[in-house]
Order: C-alpha cells, then structure tokens, then sequence
C-alpha cells in the first residue's frame, strides 16, 4: 500500500510540473535558434537568401559578404552551437561575431566586435590558424590570453582541434565580465580579455563559403554591469537598401551603375534611384572616390531638394566615409532617394529609418 501511495504522489508531482518543464534544459540554457525559422535574428547586409533555414540548420551561401545577428544583445552567457564548413579541399571562413554594433563598421561589410574565427583549409601561416582564434575586429579592443607573435590583438589556440570539411564541430563560447574563453570540440583552447565592447548583440557571418549551424543556445549570466562606453550601439531602426549582390530594388538607364565587389559603383553618367518612395527618413551610407577625383562629394537628392556632402576637414579621397542625413522637411510627397552620378563613386553599407511624425 505505501509503494502505491508513493506512486500515486509521484505521480501528482509530474501533473503539477509547468507543461514546458520537460522542454528546458537542466544547465539553463535556452535555444538561440528555434530550428525552423530565423524568428530572433536579424538579416543585417546581405542578400534575403543569403542566410536560409533548412532541416534544422541555420545555412549561410557564403554570397555577399555580411552578417545575420540576434534581435537583442547579450552581455555575459555560455554559449554552444555545432558548425560545419561543406567545402573539403579550398579555404571556407565564416565566424562568430560577439558583442557587436547592429551596422557595419565604416567601409566593410563586418561589425564592430569580437571574432571567434569558424575557418578550415587555410594555408600555414604564422599568423592565424584553421582552429579558433579569437581577435577584434572594426574597432573593437581585447587583450589576447597569450602575445601574439606579431603583436596583434588576436590569441592563437593552443591545439588544432577542428575537424575538416563535411564534419560537424562543436564549440563552446563563454563570455563573462569582458573576457572570452574558447573551447573547440570539448578542450578550452584560446581566449581573450578585456574586450571592448562587452555587451552587444550576437551574430552569424557570411563571408565566402557554405557553412552550416545548429543546435544554438545560450544560458545567460549575472551582469557585471558594464560602462555605456563599453556597451555596443542599439539598433535605431535602420534596414538596409542594398543586397550587396545585385541592383534588386534600385534603377539606373544606361547602365551607369553596377553592383560589384559589395559596393555599387558608378560607371556611367545617369543617377541610381531606390524602387521605394521615402517622406522623412535618416539615411545612412558610406562613399568613396578615386584619390584623384576632382570633387570629391556626393549628392543624394529626395523629395525634390538635393544634398550635398563634401569630405571632412583633413580627409582625403580614396578612403571610405560615411554620412548620416536627416531628411525632416519635405514639401512633396514621398520620393524616391536618388544619388546623382560621380565618376568613380562607390556607395556601400546603404541604410535608411522612416521618421515617425510627430
């Protein structure tokens, strides 16, 4: 009769559990992805196939280069997520950006952040490796567990412990209090220290290959409580106007613009307008022009009034610059953005927020 009674108050027990009980891990951890959808993560720069879902699997094309990352930022967590390069003979890169700013730093297709490189083939150098080195990308400071050998912000691992091309590796990222340690199919073998930021959002790059993630999640920990100078930037809104591929949602005559090498470039004498219409809005976008060019400006036109930006004091042309404007009085209705023809210019990281009215 006690064995029974037993049973029965066991039994009892279960019913009373939440009915997601069975679902949680033990460890806290929580899915970073639910394995049938991107729901959670944000397209930044890239191509709408560029990053898919397929059987279970988070799957990069590798086609433009640029990153997908979390909605939300994370400051210090435990990590773990399986990843895959499918390419078995050629180098194949992609990576694990964290702590980062919701755009592309100034002129490249990357964020602000910390790398924790997912790399395989690449040639024996002494400067990097195939097997979880970690550095600072676009701004980003940290301090590598052990000197670089040519001083760089970045810790080689200590062992190769990746597999090749086709085979799953497993790795385990833990962040805590500015401070990143590595562990690659079960050994702790590189990390990093006193990064900045330390609180950002978490991302999934694209740059060249095919590659492959599953099994996400991540148990977050007890903030340290980081200083504002050491927090990424928060997303505002802003979505990007270029697919880094094609002119998809853009038009031109003459063909006097191309897309090429993750840039629109100008290559004729007629504007390239923007499919959508815009009323009040912030634009976002980074210019260049030949070193030898004549004028170095560029003029954005909307709602029938133009713009024209010219380089700052002490720059020169030929390096990457970006602008930010602010189109807050419109005497027409909404307009497409329209930027006027320079020979040479080169647009990139093209981003635009409508503004609320007030």
């Amino acid at each position: 009769m006690r064995s029974i009674l037993l049973s029965f108050a066991f039994a009892l027990c279960l019913t009373a559990l939440p009915a997601d009980a069975e679902d949680k891990p033990a460890d806290g951890a929580k899915p970073l992805f639910n394995g049938t959808s991107l729901a959670g993560w944000h397209n930044v720069n890239c191509a709408p196939g560029t990053f898919f879902v397929k059987d279970g699997e988070i799957v990069t094309t590798g086609s433009p280069t640029g990153f997908l990352r979390t909605d939300r930022q994370y400051e210090n967590f435990e990590l773990e997520m399986d990843w895959m390069h499918v390419e078995k003979v050629k180098t194949a890169n992609s990576g694990l950006f964290v702590w980062g700013d919701p755009l592309p730093g100034v002129g490249t297709p990357y964020t602000r952040g910390i790398e924790v490189q997912v790399l395989i083939n690449y040639p024996k150098v002494d400067w990097a490796t195939n097997h979880g080195d970690i550095f600072s990308i676009h701004g980003a400071k940290c301090k590598p567990d052990r000197p670089h050998p040519k001083g760089y912000e970045r810790c080689l691992p200590s062992e190769e412990r990746v597999k090749g091309g086709g085979e799953w590796n497993h790795y385990k990222v833990i962040a805590n209090d500015g401070a990143i340690k590595l562990h690659v199919n079960g050994k702790e073998v590189s990390g990093v220290s006193q990064c900045t930021p330390r609180k950002g959002y978490l991302a999934l790059e694209s740059e060249g290959a095919e590659c492959h993630f599953k099994n996400l999640k991540i148990k977050e920990l007890p903030t340290t409580n980081p200083k504002p100078t050491d927090i990424a930037k928060v997303w505002e809104g802003h979505e990007s106007l270029f697919t880094g591929l094609d002119l998809k949602g853009w038009k031109t005559e003459k063909d006097s613009w191309k897309a090429a090498g993750g840039a629109l470039k100008c290559v004729g004498k007629e504007p390239i307008t923007t499919d959508k219409k815009f009323g009040k809005c912030e634009l976002i976008f980074d210019w260049k022009l030949p070193a030898k060019a004549e004028r170095p400006e560029v003029s954005v036109s909307v709602g029938g009034g133009r713009i024209t930006s010219k380089l700052p004091a002490g720059a020169k042309a030929g390096g990457w610059q970006r602008e930010t404007l602010r189109v807050t009085t419109l005497d027409n209705d909404p307009s497409p953005l329209v930027f006027r023809p320079t020979d040479g210019l080169e647009l990139m990281n093209v981003f635009v927020r409508e503004l609320k009215e007030r």
